[in-house]
């Protein structure tokens, strides 16, 4: 019997032929080179290819060679030309195979999502069963990352019909695009189920579900689930997930999980990242520390159009229009092309900083020197920019001849008619609520200012007729809320009440001492221009009083100590009387305030505010 050796026998033994041959032959002749040794050496190249001269080079070598008709090669050759976008190389190379096996189909499926065409991706699967084979998992999580990019839960849902009868339902890398596929769709829920069903996961997919609830506006539940990741202490958060939870804390102001989480990219090396460089700058100006956030930004090597752009959105949000403009300028000096938000921030900083000329400029150079063509968000800011200033006959000229979608239509007349009542202008703003009504678009704000438009000009019977009409209709206003984070707590704030405080007394008292230090300075509250009800002086002062912002920084005052930043959130545009407010009480405590509204910052500082009162 033939005796089998061990393999390290094996190697011993090979090792002591090799010896004896290299005593007996030349070196020359102990090489022998195999086809698989020539085929190996091809497929390493194809690997390193980075361009297409290359690529073509090493695939005519191997089609001269003879090795290229299996299936095996082709697929690496398919990969190459989809690696260097070229997916028409790629299809050609996949129509000539005679058996195509699960990696061909699922490499040009990857291809053409990668390419934006999911809809050709997703009809590759009946003709890959037609040829009776399997999908895997890699074919499933391709498939769901096209109904990802679709964004089509109808589709999306067949596919995860398909992967239950298929047992891939438990399989680690189809639950974590599956996770993906229902957030991008908005259906938090059943992502969550998903990821509640699975026995094992991985850093991909804790980061799937950590995403789903960031981009869903639910950066609370976001924040709580990368605390348990921590705690379960099963892996490491990779920059994705990081990326995540930073921007969870960015839609939700909350500066102190912003810095922790920026400690722990610190700690697993990840602060020379780009991507999360680009996340950070993005938190710190939405959570209102606009330095820091122009201090990463510089640290970025080579900043690409998307960091300049959350830097000139941020400094515009903060009233620095100068900053904004000269930022912009820098990028097209370095030859950066900007994109169409990038415009977005840079009308936005001349509306709010009361650059007229040079918004108009820009606007009319966008396409012409540019090429990006204006849409709804950059004549809204062109309107809001006019309306600022007073100038709403030419925001009503523009509204009316531009031609936008019926999103983009809301935007700009919702605007227009902001600025008509803040003017004054009954005309324009009873035509733009009527097209806003018919759109069936800010129905009830575009109720609500119209109401406080004929308020203004004294014309309560309609104002209360437009109250009364809403009353019927069923539709409700928005109610104001504020809300303040102290030592990692969120509290949140409604106009007019306090019930749910065990402070409110304290926050009542408090607000009554700094009304009556603030009368001292000059201040009439509660005016008949800010409360759009037809009540007597007196209770208009009381209601004024107590608006959601100012029962925050009570609350601020009473429970941070002296020195501190308190910082405040809101989710309407701050009122003319609480932006005196806050004015004059930042002198009178010698604090520094800083208030985000749905609109922009505003920091107030030794009786004065960075908006100049333009907001």
């Amino acid at each position: 019997m033939k005796q089998r050796l061990s393999p390290n026998l094996r190697i011993s033994s090979l090792s002591c032929s090799s010896s004896l041959s290299r005593q007996r032959k030349p070196s020359s002749l102990f090489h022998t080179t195999t086809n698989a040794d020539i085929k190996a050496h091809f497929i390493a190249k194809l690997r390193t290819c980075t361009d297409l001269t290359s690529a073509a080079s090493t695939h005519s070598n191997l089609v001269k060679s003879g090795l290229s008709d299996d299936t095996f090669t082709t697929n690496h050759l398919i990969n190459c030309y989809l690696r260097l976008l070229r997916i028409d190389h790629a299809r050609k190379l996949f129509d000539q195979m005679p058996q195509p096996n699960v990696v061909s189909w699922t490499s040009l499926m990857a291809g053409y999502v990668s390419h934006d065409q999911p809809i050709v991706a997703l009809g590759f699967l009946n003709q890959m069963q037609a040829t009776l084979v399997l999908p895997n998992e890699f074919t499933f999580a391709t498939l769901i990352n096209a109904c990802s990019v679709l964004a089509n839960l109808d589709i999306g849902r067949r596919v995860h019909a398909l992967v239950q009868i298929m047992g891939f339902g438990s399989n680690l890398v189809v639950c974590s695009s599956l996770i993906d596929m229902y957030g991008k769709c908005n259906f938090v829920d059943e992502a969550r189920l998903i990821f509640d069903s699975m026995c094992v996961r991985n850093v991909v997919s804790w980061t799937s579900m950590i995403t789903t609830y960031a981009q869903n506006a639910q950066g609370h539940h976001a924040l709580q689930l990368f605390r348990e990741f921590n705690h379960s202490q099963l892996d490491k958060p990779n920059h994705f997930m990081l990326c995540s939870v930073i921007s969870a804390c960015s839609s939700l102001g909350k500066l102190g999980s912003g810095k922790v989480t920026h400690g722990v990219v610190i700690r697993r090396g990840h602060d020379a990242n780009d991507v999360i460089a680009t996340a950070l700058v993005d938190m710190y100006a939405k959570c209102g520390c606009v330095r820091y956030s122009y201090q990463i930004f510089r640290r970025i090597r080579n900043p690409s159009v998307i960091p300049y752009t959350s830097m000139i959105v941020g400094a515009a949000k903060y009233g620095l229009g100068a900053l904004s403009l000269q930022l912009f300028q820098e990028m097209v000096d370095r030859k950066i092309k900007p994109n169409d938000v990038t415009f977005v921030g840079v009308l936005h900083a001349c509306s709010h900083s009361g650059l007229i000329d040079k918004g108009l400029e820009l606007l009319n150079s966008m396409n012409v020197k540019y090429g990006v063509m204006p849409d709804a968000k950059h004549y809204t800011c062109i309107a809001d920019m006019l309306g600022r200033v007073g100038r709403v006959e030419e925001a009503y000229q523009l509204a009316k001849s531009v031609k936008v979608e019926c999103e983009g239509h809301a935007l700009l007349w919702g605007t227009l008619l902001s600025a008509s009542r803040l003017h004054g202008r009954v005309d324009i703003a009873l035509e733009a609520s009527k097209r806003l009504i018919e759109s069936n678009q800010q129905v009830a704000g575009a109720y609500v200012t119209l109401s406080n438009t004929y308020a203004l000009a004294g014309d309560w019977e309609n104002a209360h007729n437009l109250r009364s009409e809403m009353k019927s209709s069923g539709v409700c206003k928005e109610p104001g809320s504020s809300w303040i984070e102290i030592k990692e707590s969120t509290y949140l704030f409604h106009a007019g009440d306090i019930s749910r405080c065990n402070q409110g007394n304290e926050i009542l008292s408090l607000l009554r001492e700094l009304e009556k230090r603030m009368k001292e300075r000059g201040y009439v509250g509660g005016t008949t221009g800010l409360v759009f009800v037809d009540v007597e002086e007196e209770a208009k002062e009381e209601i004024v009083s107590l608006h959601s912002e100012k029962l925050a920084l009570a609350f601020g005052l009473i429970n941070t100590p002296k020195g501190v930043t308190i910082r405040i959130m809101k989710n309407l545009r701050m009122c003319k009387d609480c932006h005196e407010t806050f004015k004059l009480i930042s002198d009178i405590v010698e604090r520094d305030f800083i208030v985000r509204d749905v609109n922009r910052f505003h920091h107030f500082k030794n009786g004065l505010c960075t908006c100049r009162d333009f907001w």
